[in-house]
């Protein structure tokens, strides 16, 4: 009978080793992993010859890429331009670093940014202020045209001489934009103001802007709408030492000159730029895509406190007045030359 008390725990012994072994099998199975780390998304931005520091639509270009590294988690770099043909290198290189988005900031950087999204068609790009017809390109332009409408309607309704002056930078359909609606403005709140319009041909030398300021202030121009990029520092500078009045743009322009600066037209190209980070880091992103930001969108609009503090309520409440006028569509602002010139309400 040995040989069965042997073969018994044999058996067992067997049967024990088969149940620690697969346990042990099954929990070294269930034991997690080391952690994955998510996949860091980099976003990346190459400004136009203003670079950062022009206190305009690169510094607030600038300001929504930090958002977007501030509150998404994401890497951002930065490269400036020296000049324009710097810009397809530029781009090239954060699209060879495997950036996740690759912006491009402004209309001068369109023809450059076609090129290079053509050669990298697996790169995401992003351009502000132009469209770029490209599956892998997202597109965000403003209608500049509605918020300068409303600072014609500051300017026709501040001035005391009557003529009212606007300084461009380059002379490019973006610009003419900006020209367009500050005359529609200006026309529907004062039909007997002069427009004095004069350009830079640039967007990066405050000293033109002063100059150009100074030559309006002048003429007698009283207030000077500017739409210059970093040239628009000197003009601000130049209604500071004229004691004129100047409205600055893209972004609150107020602190330059305090009591100089009637208000600021706010273009949000900060929230064009983080938006599209926020895509990319939901996996949202469509290239393609046209993204238009208005009044309606809260795109452009005015520097309110600044507003409240240079104005009488009276020029408030008609600005407040005009802007729901264009909200709701019974004011078409016009976005050419011509048309402006031949607005009325």
């Amino acid at each position: 009978m040995k040989w069965i008390a042997y073969l018994t725990v044999f058996i067992l012994l067997i049967a024990f080793g088969y149940v620690f072994f697969k346990g042990e099998r099954i929990r070294e199975e269930r034991r997690p992993g080391p952690k994955v780390q998510p996949e860091e998304i980099k976003v990346g931005m190459v400004t136009d010859v203003g670079g950062l520091g022009d206190q305009s639509f690169n510094d607030a270009a600038y300001k929504g890429l930090k958002r977007a590294r501030d509150k998404l988690g994401i890497k951002i770099k930065v490269i400036e331009s020296s000049d324009m043909t710097s810009y397809v290198p530029n781009l090239t290189s954060l699209a060879e670093q495997d950036y996740d988005l690759v912006w491009a900031i402004g209309v001068l950087m369109q023809d450059a940014l076609a090129t290079v999204a053509e050669d990298l068609p697996d790169t995401n790009f992003g351009i502000v202020d132009a469209v770029v017809d490209k599956d892998n390109v997202y597109s965000a332009t403003f209608k500049e045209e509605e918020g300068s409408f409303l600072c014609g309607v500051v300017a026709g309704m501040m001035t005391k001489s009557n003529k009212i002056g606007f300084v461009g930078g380059m002379d490019l359909p973006t610009i003419r934009k900006f020209e367009a609606g500050y005359r529609a403005g200006i026309k529907a709140v004062n039909p007997d103001a002069e427009l004095i319009v004069t350009y830079t041909g640039v967007f990066d030398d405050p000293n033109k802007g002063k100059e150009q300021a100074l030559a309006l202030f002048g003429r007698g121009v009283d207030v000077v709408y500017h739409a210059s990029g970093a040239c628009g520092v000197g003009v601000i500078k130049a209604a500071q030492e004229q004691d004129k009045y100047a409205i600055g743009v893209d972004m609150p322009q107020s602190h330059l000159a305090p009591d100089h600066v009637l208000t600021s037209m706010i273009k949000r190209v900060d929230l064009a730029v983080y938006e599209g980070a926020k895509l990319i880091k939901e996996g949202n992103f469509k290239g393609g895509t046209h993204k238009v930001y208005g009044l309606k969108e809260g795109g452009v609009g005015l520097e309110e406190d600044q507003l409240k503090k240079m104005t009488p309520k009276e020029v408030q409440d008609k600005v407040e007045e005009m802007r729901r006028k264009i909200i709701n569509g019974e004011i078409k602002v016009p976005t050419t030359r011509e048309d402006s010139e031949d607005f009325t309400l």
